[in-house]
């Protein structure tokens, strides 16, 4: 959430020095470098690791309730972005880490308890709980094998006095978007939102089954849509505004000791006519969306191969999205038995964010297994477990799913044509298929994802995702 609004900062050269000297004043500062040891060798361009905690202490009662901000704050990231400023200061690179992530976490002393624990696997949000600053960066680092050079902390109020100080932001949606757990409520079309709307739109997580990845590309938008209002609509060319702007921001930001007024004018002077097409955009592959860990849950573990070439290319200053965009290639073709012609529906969720349980409820053994893999093959997150449903024989393939997740449920029905659906209240994020009788294969199935970018790690750039 902060990384747009550093790079609003960042972008303010035309105004000068003596309306950015002493905006720094306000930052809390932090060592988040202290005593580390054997780090990633630097490459070339800046890195700044920015996260977003759930702090909400000077949001008032009215706002708490209205925003459904309630409940005690974790003190864990909520977001976790790597952001990759280019050598030249041309291009700004965002690189979004999904704060279930699959973490080894490395030898630290445990802030809370004083004790000393050794590595051990956790999501990567909780390395903020135990360790704070300091042990996200070395976590981080273990991860990506990128070398972080400024760290930058944003919480909830901050981040809603600044939208409103920015005079907020457009947001387009091509259908309604709804989460009961945030309270946003947007119908199709294109809306205006201030400060405590655009939390709830990054925050939102419960629209169906894309879950975070939906989330994080929600917060990628919302990036965009805030750094083209920061530069067409004169904030960074009117003093009073740019300065309200900053302050509100930087009143409640943690940075580390060397991010100050001098570094903020450098760069700011560097990236002189920065635009929503200078950014780029692009989530971490992942390759298991539903990792199970002991102790721990279920966890976002990545896919390594491709991970490590996006390190990679950031570790080379190289853009991720490509010079022009291509037409992504279909998806893969109908997997429903042999001699099949190739077929693929377009759908509205994508199936590697729905996660699906088999049931075989026929006499046919083996076929349970047989749909899970069918269904993994085109995409689906399966829990690769399947089970032997109970009662008679079904005649009917039968989809179950939580109403919240009914999109997500029409996605999966196209794969299996002719199954039935059932809404079942309750049911959570794990659709349900019990195999019938009927039974002739899996289609292929693919999302259509305006705006999604090509190239090998799916980047987009800022105007690609902003309202037309």
């Amino acid at each position: 959430m902060a990384t747009a609004l550093s790079v609003v900062v960042l972008a303010a050269g035309g105004i000068g020095h003596a309306v950015v000297t002493g905006l720094d004043t306000g930052i809390t500062r932090v060592d988040p470098f202290k005593d580390m040891k054997n780090r990633p060798q630097a490459g070339h361009g800046m890195n700044v690791l920015v996260v977003g905690t759930d702090g909400r202490d000077r949001i008032s009662p009215e706002e708490k309730e209205k925003y459904r901000l309630g409940g005690a704050p974790c003190h864990c990231t909520d977001t976790v972005m790597l952001v990759h400023i280019s050598e030249d200061r041309e291009r700004a690179s965002v690189v979004s880490l999904p704060r279930d992530s699959y973490a080894e976490m490395p030898e630290h002393t445990d802030l809370t308890s004083g004790k000393r624990h050794n590595s051990h696997p956790v999501k990567l949000n909780a390395a903020y709980a135990e360790g704070g600053p300091g042990l996200t960066v070395r976590t981080v680092e273990s991860m990506t094998g990128v070398k972080i050079d400024h760290y930058l902390e944003v919480d909830f109020t901050s981040f809603m006095r600044t939208v409103d100080a920015i005079g907020g932001v457009q947001i387009c949606t091509s259908r309604p978007v709804k989460d009961s757990y945030t309270g946003l409520d947007l119908a199709a079309g294109t809306h205006e939102l201030d400060g405590g709307q655009a939390l709830q739109y990054v925050r939102s997580r419960h629209i169906d089954g894309a879950a975070d990845i939906g989330r994080m590309q929600r917060q990628q938008k919302f990036l965009a849509a805030l750094i083209e209002r920061a530069t067409s609509g004169g904030v960074l060319l009117n003093p009073v505004r740019f300065r309200e702007m900053a302050t509100t921001m930087l009143s409640s930001v943690r940075a580390d000791e060397d991010f100050g007024t001098d570094q903020m004018l450098a760069l700011a002077k560097a990236m002189r006519g920065f635009t929503p097409a200078s950014s780029e955009f692009v989530s971490v592959p992942i390759g298991d969306m539903s990792f199970p860990v002991k102790g721990i849950g279920s966890t976002v573990k990545w896919d390594a191969a491709k991970a490590q070439k996006l390190f990679q290319a950031l570790r080379e200053d190289r853009p991720l999205a490509p010079a022009s965009q291509k037409p992504a290639a279909s998806a893969s073709a109908s997997v429903s038995g042999k001699g099949a012609a190739p077929r693929t529906a377009v759908v509205d969720v994508a199936p590697r964010t729905i996660r699906v349980q088999v049931y075989n409820g026929t006499r046919t053994d083996g076929l349970g297994r047989k749909v899970d893999d069918a269904l993994r093959a085109t995409g689906f997150d399966t829990t690769r477990t399947p089970m032997t449903g109970s009662g008679q024989e079904r005649a009917r393939t039968l989809v179950e799913y939580d109403p919240r997740w009914d999109r997500s449920a029409k996605s999966l029905a196209t794969a299996l044509p002719g199954a039935e659906l059932r809404a079942v209240r309750g049911r959570g994020g794990t659709l349900r298929v019990t195999v019938g009788a009927d039974y002739r294969g899996v289609t292929g199935v693919r999302a259509e994802e305006p705006g999604r970018g090509g190239g090998p790690f799916e980047a987009v750039t800022g105007d690609q995702v902003v309202c037309p």
